[in-house]
């Protein structure tokens, strides 16, 4: 889960205090996961899913909110797709595991195993209803329950043979369903079903008939030819192609190319695209034989026999017109094979009816990597037609590339290359453009944050706003929680990141939601400095005077300080031999006031001493300085410190008394010299494993000689331990440590009997609070000694520890209560393990894998920071994770700080509009009588939701839910739709308006009333012939062996009853059609008489 306590806790008795807190989580993450396979958009919550290959799920939405679940299983997901508005997502796994997840509580609340292999997958929009289909044909209904948090199987389950042959069509083998799709403005009424041999049939729940059928095979296809550049286009329109006798083509995709649901497009897998006519107008004989010119349409993108197959496809509708004949196909596949991957755009045209589609253009999007899905974003607020915002395209590893929307309807090819291209996705945190190579997470004391900061991060930037035309981001879903962080409590942590062109950017991290506070570019003004546009190799910030130094790859180091009242017209430039100072003109704001350069040597590392005047900086070539920001000089240069020119990895300072140490060196012989002697001193590890202690003011060498272990050892960090960092009760019954050298052969003795790997000798060591002690940490061991040792140059270490894992990075953590009281170690093998202080046992172990679903990558430790609290930020590829240790120490507030990734208050205002639509809805269909007398005309929507079968109405989501609540074909008033020719129209499909036909004029009413008998005829056959066939199978035979299980008596009683009720109908009908009458009579004599009256007049008085 999002939270989750994913450590393997020992026993161990002595660290039983810090394994109490000891509580792993995931505090945030932002990026695009390098394994994302499968996109999924909430249109009205405007949020975006990423499903990934290893069992991820990220949410992405407006306003730097991002949210990473993880799923028990490390499975691929094969769908996934939200409950519109609900708060949920449901995806499905590679091993059929339907899972639903709570956005608000971002957890998992219900994980259902389905029995057989999952083909289809399909959820009702605005409901928490979802079609399952299935390998076997099977189509089935689930209701997830949010109060019981339960995923239902309802009874509503349709086989293959019960739909076959109500359809009138046979299959030679089981099909597997290939794609199910809800039908647009049926209310969830309608749904299409296509098998894998092709076959698509248009089915009603609501009154259990087929009322489509469309197939691949016999069919005599209106063939458009290659599509190719719009020029051709023109002249490749042929003639109809007869293909009887064609072998059945298994679909790969399939998707509405139009909004009301009257066309279909479906890919095949020989690289096909056909267009169907799904509305219901041709007769039921060229439905069943497939003969139709009028019903599909074929395009090809590719001229050859050895085609890619379909894989996507997705519409966009013309916004330009309102006719909902036209728009733009988004095709991936169907070009000849090895050909280069594309996606293809084609604009398509069809005023004139299917059968004269034509093709505008056609434009190839070249892609950034390997395919792995796309989806077209809609505007948001629409509740009918929506254009398109953006086109998100996802490629692999992780990349996810941007169209605008409004470009996209007026894209066009320019020597074969697109008019517009991409725009990377947004991150909240830009690792790979540009690299991010350094990164530093920091903690500001309670007051330390000034006024300055402060308003930076409150006017800090977040995701881009617009894309690059000035279209509003699409994205805009979730909502933070601003109450778990008061703005007068200040800013607690930053986030600094250094990058391979030289710039920094600077984040607020006090809460899980990062604000980006202020960017700083390599280039100093309108300064030229040599190797400014160096990569960033070391970074360091001080929390007390706000100092923030850069240093690079070519041995520059620039200084910033975040703070009011710094001089930003002056610009100082520092070198060994001379102090320049440049004017210049800097605008408000952070900038850079001063630059040192010492050494043509790459920095490896930067320390700020406690005064916050001064740094010390570590080059490759073992060299270190140190310089002064307050006098704008340098105190002081080493040679090279280990001898070996080992680089410096490692630079920290310690007060330490100075009766603790002896100065090495003949200018500190004199009492004067003595009295120059600081206190603080400097602690240097190179990576060869070399401690030296450095006089922090004049840069003589402390320990009599550098302290370097005998076996050779690659050094990670130094650690300067105080005695009492150590909790001295963790070791009450160990308080006796054995002292040994680096004696390759004694202490290999030693170990055999030594399990955890600790050595010892017969020599004892007391721990002291008043000592102090260095922890050396390298690749294959750890080693603490005694400070004393070090001033000496001895090698003597009091605890040591051989590591079975190559370790990459190491860092301590306390409470806040305390100091040092824990290591945390991650190795090679991306394994996080836990030590104790000063014992070095383990104390729990977890992993990348396990929390992040991370592989650990060469050079990762370099991107790797933490504060003392167990803070850790990390950078894998494109994503970023903030890790939160200890629970004692929870400074994210974790879970309570989370954004929230559902909004009720959308959610209300959603339901409130989505609800008035439906009801006005309502109240346009009631216009419509039975025989064309009642006044008033269609509205456009309306026409819209009527174009595949004027019998569709609006049906609430309480009454879709009780139609799946029954098996199908039990309810014996829904009609059989097995005879597709001919429909009967039942006294039960009839309803009685009340209100009166309007008065109008003799012409008009003889023209309205041909025009309606017309009108009137055609909708009770339904297009069919007055000449129908006698059926295959009667309602009555088909109600009695389905619902009454062949009971012929039970099925005459009910008939018997229904019969009953249609009398009481006919009743009221005969009534009304006497007052229809009567008031017909009544308009006839008002019309004499106004005849007689306008005979009379003259023209000239009319």
């Amino acid at each position: 889960m999002f939270a989750k306590r994913l450590f393997q806790k020992s026993a161990s008795q002595s660290g039983s205090k810090i394994l109490s807190d000891l509580d792993l989580q995931i505090a945030a993450h932002y990026g695009v996961p390098y394994t994302a396979s499968v996109l999924a958009f909430d249109p009205i919550q405007r949020l975006l899913a990423i499903g990934t290959l290893d069992g991820r799920i990220k949410i992405i939405g407006g306003d730097n909110i991002e949210g990473l679940l993880i799923s028990p299983k490390k499975l691929p997901f094969k769908n996934l797709e939200f409950l519109h508005n609900q708060g949920f997502l449901v995806g499905v796994s590679n091993e059929n595991d339907i899972q639903v997840w709570d956005l608000e509580c971002r957890c998992l609340r219900e994980c259902l195993q389905w029995e057989s292999n999952i083909t289809a997958f399909s959820t009702i929009q605005g409901t928490c209803l979802m079609y399952v289909g299935d390998d076997s044909g099977l189509i089935s209904v689930l209701k997830y329950n949010p109060e019981e948090g339960k995923v239902l199987s309802l009874p509503y389950q349709i086989t293959s043979d019960a739909l076959n042959e109500a359809a009138g069509i046979s299959f030679s083998s089981q099909q597997a369903i290939v794609g199910i799709l809800p039908q647009p403005y049926t209310f969830g009424t309608r749904v299409l079903v296509a098998y894998e041999n092709g076959v698509i049939i248009l089915w009603d729940v609501s009154e259990c008939r087929v009322v489509t059928v469309r197939g691949y095979t016999e069919l005599q296809l209106k063939d458009k030819g290659t599509v190719g550049t719009p020029a051709e286009v023109g002249d490749e329109q042929q003639d109809s192609v007869p293909e009887h006798g064609a072998h059945e083509r298994e679909i790969c995709s399939l998707c509405w190319a139009s909004d009301t649901g009257s066309i279909l497009a479906v890919g095949y897998i020989n690289g096909d695209i056909l267009l169907w006519n799904i509305s219901a107008k041709s007769s039921t004989k060229e439905q069943q034989a497939g003969l139709s010119t009028n019903d599909v349409v074929k395009l090809q993108l590719a001229s050859g026999d050895r085609r890619l197959p379909v894989i996507i496809l997705h519409w966009s509708n013309n916004c330009k017109s309102n006719n909902d004949k036209g728009g733009q196909l988004f095709i991936y596949g169907g070009d000849e094979m090895g050909s280069d991957e594309v996606l293809t755009v084609l604009s398509l045209e069809w005023s004139s009816g299917i059968e004269n589609l034509r093709c505008i253009s056609r434009v190839d999007l070249n892609l950034d990597g390997s395919f792995a899905d796309m989806i077209l974003i809609p505007k948001p607020g629409a509740l009918g037609r929506a254009s398109t915002a953006a086109l998100f395209i996802l490629t692999n590893p992780g990349q996810l590339n941007v169209y605008d929307g409004d470009l996209l309807a007026n894209l066009k090819s320019e020597d074969g290359k697109p008019s517009q291209q991409f725009e990377k996705f947004p991150t909240v945190v830009p690792t790979i453009d540009p690299l991010l190579t350094v990164a530093k997470l920091c903690w500001l004391a309670i007051g330390s944050s000034n006024a300055f900061i402060e308003k930076a991060s409150a006017r800090g930037t977040g995701a881009t706003s617009s894309l690059s035309t000035g279209t509003k981001w699409p994205l805009t879903g979730g909502v933070p929680n601003e109450l778990a962080f008061p703005k007068e409590n200040g800013i607690a942590r930053l986030y600094i990141a250094g990058y391979q062109d030289g710039s920094v950017r600077i984040w607020d991290a006090t809460s899980p939601v990062l604000s980006l506070m202020f960017v700083f570019e390599a280039k100093v003004s309108n300064i030229e400095l040599e190797g400014q546009n160096s990569s960033v190799s070391a970074l360091e910030f001080c929390s007390k005077s706000m100092t923030l130094a850069v240093g690079n790859e070519f041995g520059l180091v620039r200084v910033y300080k975040l703070q009011d009242g710094i001089d930003q017209s002056n610009f100082h430039f520092v070198s060994e031999t001379k102090h320049e100072v440049h004017k210049v003109q800097q605008g408000n704001g952070v900038h850079c006031f001063a630059a040192f350069f010492i050494l043509n040597s790459p920095i490896r590392a930067l320390h700020i001493v406690n005064s916050g005047d001064r740094f010390a900086v570590g080059y490759e070539n073992g060299q270190v300085s140190m310089l002064d920001i307050s006098s704008m000089s340098v105190i002081f240069r080493t040679g090279c410190l280990s001898g070996t020119n080992s680089p410096v990895i490692s630079i920290t300072t310690h007060l330490t008394p100075q009766s603790s140490v002896i100065l090495h060196s003949p200018k500190q012989s004199s009492p004067e010299s003595a009295k120059v002697h600081s206190e603080e001193v400097v602690y240097v590890l190179t990576k060869d494993a070399c401690v030296v202690m450095v006089d922090s003011i004049t840069g003589s060498m402390i320990n009599l000689r550098p302290m370097h272990p005998r076996k050779e050892s690659a050094a990670i960090s130094m650690y300067v331990l105080d005695g009492s960092d150590a909790p001295l009760e963790a070791v009450s019954e160990k308080n006796m440590a054995n002292i040994s050298t680096d004696n390759p052969v004694q202490n290999e003795s030693k170990q055999s009997n030594n399990p955890s790997g600790i050595k010892t000798h017969e020599s004892e060591h007391h721990f002291s609070s008043d000592a102090s002690y260095i922890l050396l940490c390298c690749e294959n061991a750890l080693r603490l000694y005694p400070l004393k040792s070090v001033v000496q140059g001895d090698t003597n270490f009091i605890r040591k520890v051989n590591l079975e894992k190559n370790c990459c990075w190491a860092t301590l953590f306390k409470r806040r209560d305390e100091k040092a009281c824990g290591l945390i170690l991650l190795y090679q093998t991306g394994v996080i393990e836990i030590r104790s202080l000063p014992d070095l046992e383990v104390l729990g172990e977890s992993s990348l894998m396990s929390t992040l679903r991370w592989s650990f990558k060469a050079n990762m430790e370099k991107t790797i920071s933490s504060y003392d609290f167990g803070q850790i930020a990390l950078v894998n590829g494109c994503e970023v994770a903030f890790l939160s240790l200890l629970a004692c120490e929870n400074d994210f507030r974790i879970p309570d700080s989370l954004p929230c990734l559902h909004d009720k208050v959308v959610a209300a205002a959603a339901d409130a509009a989505i609800g008035l639509y439906s009801h006005q809805k309502k109240k346009q269909d009631t216009t419509h009588g039975i025989l064309g007398l009642i006044k008033g005309l269609k509205s456009a929507k309306a026409e819209k939701a009527n174009v595949a079968d004027n019998s569709v109405r609006p049906i609430s989501t309480q009454q879709l839910e009780e139609i799946f609540a029954r098996t199908p074909f039990s309810d014996p008033t829904i009609p059989s739709a097995s005879n597709l020719e001919a429909t009967e129209l039942s006294i039960d499909d009839i309803e009685i308006d009340d209100a009166l036909p309007a008065t109008s004029t003799s012409s008009v009413i003889n023209k309205n009333k041909a025009r309606d008998e017309d009108m009137e005829r055609e909708k009770l056959f339904q297009g069919g012939s007055t000449d129908a066939k006698p059926r295959v199978r009667s309602t009555q035979e088909i109600l009695t062996q389905y619902r009454f299980n062949g009971d012929a008596a039970a099925a005459a009683a009910h008939a018997k009853d229904k019969l009953v009720q249609r009398q009481e109908k006919l009743e009221r009908l005969n009534k009304r059609t006497e007052e229809l009458q009567s008031g017909a009579e009544n308009f006839a004599e008002l019309a004499n008489e106004l005849v007689k009256t306008m005979e009379n007049k003259k023209w000239w008085k009319l």
